[in-house]
C-alpha cells in the first residue's frame, strides 16, 4: 500500500472509519469520515485497494461498504456482458 503514507485519514481515529449499523450517530460517522475522503490525494488507490481485497467493512476511497458492493456488481457484470470496466472514481 504505497499510497497509505500520503493518505488524508492518517492522524484520524481510524474508529471514524468504521461506523456500527445504520443509526443516525452512525450515518454522521460515515459522512465524516467520507468529507476527509474527498480531499484525499489518494482516493482513487485507497478504493481500488478496498475493492481489489474485497473490503466489506468501514468507508474506504470515500464509499461505504454498499457503495463499494455497488460497484463490484456493476464490475462482475460488466465483464460477463463483454463490456469495458468502468473506473471506480
Amino acid at each position: 500500500m504505497w499510497w497509505l503514507s500520503d493518505a488524508a485519514c492518517i492522524g484520524e481515529d481510524p474508529e471514524l472509519f468504521f461506523p456500527i449499523g445504520t443509526s443516525p450517530p452512525a450515518a454522521d460517522q460515515a459522512v465524516r469520515a467520507k468529507a476527509i475522503c474527498r480531499s484525499c490525494p489518494v482516493r482513487t488507490a485507497c478504493l481500488e485497494w478496498s475493492l481489489a481485497t474485497y473490503q466489506d467493512a468501514g468507508v474506504w476511497g470515500g464509499l461505504d461498504e454498499e457503495e463499494r458492493r455497488e460497484i463490484r456488481r456493476l464490475r462482475r457484470r460488466a465483464v460477463s456482458d463483454g463490456r469495458a470496466l468502468e473506473p471506480a472514481v
